[in-house]
């Protein structure tokens, strides 16, 4: 049956009707409503959508495309599972981004492979060019239909026709909503026509129909792109002054063969080999001994004090949180430009003798020992700074950054032995792996106990930015809230009493708002 469908005659028809369908499910999921559940539920229709009716043109045994597809689902369920305002947003554009980027690599003629930059461009031109040129398909097949036995003046004076009809009639229903509602006579005076008039409006109704109609024709052509996709001519060479096969050059020779000017194929010219960047070993050499001696020296100058604020070790003259405040960012800017550099030395340094490059690999190992001392004072600074001031958002996520930074460091350091090891491959799996952890890991709930911790430990806390945490971090709060904080406990119960008014529709669901509401009647009750 599947086979059918695709090489069925009315297949572009089928995909036409099938995307209005899907666009009546989008406006039905999402009009006045919250994200929460109703975000995986489109995304899974969505896949099914595209892979239906594009299945003809799907890579297969693509293990990337699975752990891609688990990326996207996972990210999409964060809508139905915490209400994190930071990652709503960052959500908002990262899954889109993932999607696009995907069905790209799966369904696009080029075959590019997931690790080359290419594929961005190819995405975009598959979202914009290539989608936005198949919406007017179904118009150009209708007027075929329409005009197939026409004669050629007709099928003209047909098409033009057509085009105004298409471009006025929802004019018109603008038009004349506007002036209905904007004058009482010519209201009047529509009145004498039938009812079907009288009752135009730009309300709900209209508004709805209008997402379907626009939205089924962006998912048609975002589809359609793919099945018939527009296949760009390759560029061409020009000649721009073209000479007799018989007039003499400026230099006075005579052209003795026939030479053929203007556009030529590439396959008429010699391919032109060029030739990888590479940066000298020697020259390389000599930038990392000049900068692992600087390094060197500031590790064992510092060497105390990065490991021994914890303990109350830090520089004379210097509060906890002058400490944590003072170079911090330059530390993490540093290891950022060190990780930067052994990447360029991975990747693109020239091939050398063994004494050059044994000496290249000690120092990027000296390199990656130094970046790892540093990026352990900035994370030690920032605790102390965290300590002395509290637990934020900003704060957290610089932690998440920090460890990412030596994961990917500890990486390049395994690819200075093993040669083999496919550094842009890793980072991109290191790096959608990492963000979906951050996602799931809880930062609301961390953040709340990290800070109920410091207040009993210091007696300091911010409770405004307690209070502003999301639902995530509800059920904590009112479990030690309680004990800890009896004076501000009823105003924050007060504060969240919104959760019990919050729409309850099921394509807004989200279990961090369940939990938190079936908290507060707990603590109600108790």
């Amino acid at each position: 049956m599947y086979e059918k469908l695709i090489v069925a005659k009315h297949r572009t028809w089928i995909a036409l009707l099938s995307a209005l369908g899907l666009a009546t499910v989008h406006q039905y999921l999402f009009y006045g409503h919250q994200l929460g559940i109703s975000y995986p539920v489109f995304i899974i229709l969505f896949y099914l959508y595209m892979y239906t009716y594009a299945g003809d043109k799907l890579r297969q045994g693509a293990w990337f495309s699975r752990f891609s597809m688990t990326v996207i689902i996972l990210l999409s369920l964060t809508y139905g599972l915490f209400t994190n305002p930071v990652f709503m947003v960052l959500n908002a554009l990262m899954i889109p981004g993932l999607i696009f980027l995907h069905l790209a690599y799966m369904l696009s003629h080029r075959r590019l492979t997931w690790y080359q930059p290419m594929l961005i461009v190819d995405a975009l031109d598959h979202l914009i060019p290539q989608s936005v040129r198949h919406w007017i398909t179904p118009f150009r097949i209708l007027k075929n239909v329409a005009t197939s036995k026409m004669e050629n003046e007709k099928k003209k004076m047909f098409t033009k026709i057509l085009i105004g009809l298409v471009i006025a009639l929802p004019l018109l229903l603008i038009i004349i909503s506007l002036l209905t509602s904007a004058d009482r006579i010519f209201g009047d005076l529509l009145s004498t026509l039938p009812n079907w008039i009288d009752s135009l409006s730009f309300g709900e109704g209209s508004f709805r129909l209008l997402w379907i109609v626009i939205g089924g024709f962006i998912f048609f052509g975002y589809l359609w792109g793919f099945v018939q996709p527009h296949l760009y001519p390759p560029v061409a060479n020009y000649r721009p002054y073209p000479l007799p096969a018989s007039a003499a050059t400026p230099t006075g020779a005579v052209l003795s063969t026939p030479t053929v000017y203007g556009p030529q194929p590439l396959s008429a010219y010699p391919s032109v080999q060029r030739k990888p960047v590479r940066i000298d070993p020697i020259i390389m050499a000599t930038i990392l001994i000049l900068i692992n001696i600087v390094y060197v020296l500031f590790v064992v100058i510092q060497f105390s004090y990065l490991f021994g604020a914890g303990q109350g070790q830090i520089p004379d003259g210097s509060s906890y949180a002058e400490y944590a405040r003072s170079g911090f960012v330059e530390l993490v800017m540093v290891t950022s430009l060190n990780f930067i550099i052994m990447v360029c030395v991975l990747l693109y340094m020239a091939e050398s003798h063994r004494i050059l490059r044994h000496i290249n690999n000690s120092m990027l190992y000296i390199l990656v020992i130094c970046s790892g001392v540093m990026l352990y004072s900035a994370f030690t600074r920032l605790i102390v700074y965290e300590q002395a001031y509290g637990y934020t958002y900003i704060r957290f996520l610089v932690h998440a950054f920090m460890i990412f930074l030596g994961v990917l460091l500890l990486v390049a350091g395994l690819r200075i032995y093993w040669k083999k090891l496919p550094l842009a491959k890793c980072y991109i799996v290191l790096a959608l792996t990492a963000y979906v952890v951050v996602n799931y890991v809880g930062m609301d709930r961390i953040i709340a106990v990290q800070n109920l911790d410091r207040y009993e430990q210091t007696g300091q806390i911010d409770f405004e930015y307690l209070n502003g945490l999301s639902s995530d971090a509800i059920p904590v709060l009112l479990q030690r809230g309680a004990t800890l904080l009896p004076e501000t406990y009823q105003t924050f119960r007060q504060d969240k009493a919104y959760l019990f008014e919050k729409e309850q529709s099921w394509q807004s669901i989200n279990w961090a708002d369940y939990r938190a509401i079936r908290a507060l009647r707990n603590d109600v009750h108790s």
